[in-house]
């Protein structure tokens, strides 16, 4: 019996102890999650412990303070582009505003002549134009990046989407001397996409080289492995690298001049679609040229 009772009161004495542990490492992990919460330290709870499961336990908890961590990053790095978006937008709206508004009141004017008046409705007429663009630009690409937007997959010719849609800016290269290098494949490349989808992300692009090109535009349809691949690429010497990994951030313009024809919002429109089309759009700057790069995966462009 005694034998019993000592036994007993070693496994007491062993509980009693192996719970003080716990108690004082629960305690530790408190004091290092309040001062998390508090936000008076950023550092994960140590992981030194007496008790395995407790242990085990941490690192689920610092497996979710990391997590939480990278939400916060990405909510002030998304409060911070909105605050961006709105000072871009008011400042591309205001712009043109202010000028159509200036040129009214200079068309009340009894002392302007005939040609003066009619040069001043051809300005108003071309910041009208400007404003609609961006009035445009900004409705679709908040339609776009809706997830009740739907794309309506069907089976279309690339070559003839591609050909199609780069006609329609014959105008545009011939006013900027531009002559367009195109390379077709002989054989017909078919791909099941939305074709609206796909063209709007073509004239995306050909308007990105018209603008910025400082010399000649190639574009280049191409099947690749299991793939459906469009480059546009164009002379780009005062581009950089750095400024290339920020071509589709919303409202970036490498040249900076928020008062010219763009809205900085044309990539990002075309990165938008062709992520809902399970696509990937690239951009690479290869010895003073731009490549941007369309491809379309023959497995998944159907999804």
């Amino acid at each position: 019996m005694l034998y019993i009772m000592m036994i007993s009161v070693v496994v007491a004495a062993a509980v009693l102890v192996h719970l003080y542990f716990i108690k004082k490492e629960l305690k530790a992990i408190t004091g290092q999650l309040q001062q998390v919460n508090l936000h008076k330290s950023e550092k994960k709870i140590d992981l030194a412990f007496y008790d395995k499961d407790i242990e085990s336990l941490v690192i689920e908890i610092n497996r979710e303070l990391d997590l939480v961590g990278r939400a916060n990053a990405e909510k002030r790095r998304s409060e911070n582009e909105l605050k961006q978006a709105v000072a871009n937008i008011s400042h591309d709206l205001r712009t043109p505003l202010t000028s159509i508004l200036g040129y009214i009141q200079l068309l009340g004017s009894d002392e302007i002549t005939p040609e003066e008046r009619q040069e001043y409705l051809t300005i108003i007429q071309d910041r009208t134009r400007r404003l609609q663009a961006l009035i445009v630009d900004f409705f679709e690409l908040s339609v776009f990046e809706s997830t009740d937007y739907h794309l309506n997959p069907e089976r279309i010719k690339m070559n003839s989407v591609v050909l199609d849609t780069l006609m329609s800016f014959y105008d545009q290269f011939n006013e900027q001397h531009i002559e367009p290098s195109i390379q077709m494949p002989e054989e017909d490349l078919w791909l099941t996409a939305d074709e609206s989808a796909v063209k709007r992300v073509i004239e995306n692009l050909a308007l990105n080289a018209i603008r910025h090109s400082s010399g000649g535009v190639r574009i280049q349809l191409e099947m690749q492995s299991s793939s459906i691949v469009l480059t546009i690429s164009n002379d780009a010497d005062n581009l950089t690298p750095h400024e290339v990994d920020k071509l589709f951030d919303r409202f970036y313009m490498a040249d900076q001049n928020r008062s010219g024809k763009g809205t900085g919002l044309g990539l990002s429109i075309a990165k938008e679609l062709m992520r809902k089309m399970y696509g990937e759009l690239s951009a690479e700057l290869q010895n003073g040229q731009l490549f941007l790069k369309c491809e379309w995966k023959l497995s998944t462009a159907a999804t």
